[in-house]
């Protein structure tokens, strides 16, 4: 790891420099065209490379995927996206959630089938977002922060956007992780819950709590 990331600051050093004191998302909105889910990936990767997020290394993706997906959207940064990964400890977690993700690869692919089910059709980019989403499923925290997001109302637009089927399903307002476990659940059969109702249960704020 260390002589990758040694390699990586030669490289650095050889490229253009974003323009000074442009935020993240500033600099990647300007750059490609304009097509659907663009905003939702530079806030994203910015989200990924300045605060944080739960992301591996490649948001979740193949790594020909995501070099196809960067190329798409950002062809102008491409290069930069590259190499630049905010400080060298936000691109070491990203590499360690990279290889967890292999780890949970079977459960990933199931939410991420759950979402391109319910895919809105009108953009290839759904499906990109399907396998961001599954893979942010994985980390600890809330669906919304692990995204990068700045609110559980982003995440819930983010969702309406590109699975509007599944929001139409969760009309509780159920936080959306368990959500879509809850999905699965009954998908095959094995959903649980020995409480009469949500109302009634012990655990009701878990799953319908403020999330802050």
């Amino acid at each position: 790891m260390t002589t990758q990331l040694a390699a990586r600051e030669d490289l650095i050093s050889l490229i253009e420099p974003m323009p000074h004191q442009m935020p993240l998302y500033s600099y990647l909105m300007a750059a490609g065209p304009d097509r659907p889910n663009k905003s939702w990936l530079a806030r994203i990767l910015d989200a990924q490379r300045s605060t944080g997020s739960a992301l591996p290394l490649h948001l979740g993706l193949e790594p020909d995927a995501y070099r196809q997906l960067i190329n798409c959207f950002f062809p102008d940064c491409r290069v930069w996206l590259a190499l630049h990964y905010g400080h060298d400890l936000l691109w070491q977690r990203g590499e360690l959630r990279q290889q967890l993700l292999v780890l949970r690869r079977e459960e990933w692919e199931t939410l991420r089938n759950l979402l391109v089910q319910h895919r809105r059709g009108d953009d290839a980019s759904e499906i990109r977002m399907a396998e961001i989403v599954a893979a942010a499923c994985l980390g600890s925290g809330h669906l919304w922060r692990d995204l990068g997001l700045g609110s559980r109302g982003m995440l819930r637009d983010l969702l309406q956007s590109n699975f509007p089927a599944l929001v139409s399903l969760n009309t509780r307002d159920m936080r959306w992780k368990r959500f879509f476990y809850k999905q699965l659940c009954e998908q095959e059969g094995g959903y649980v819950c020995r409480s009469p109702s949500c109302d009634q249960c012990s655990t009701y704020d878990e799953c319908f709590g403020e999330e802050n």
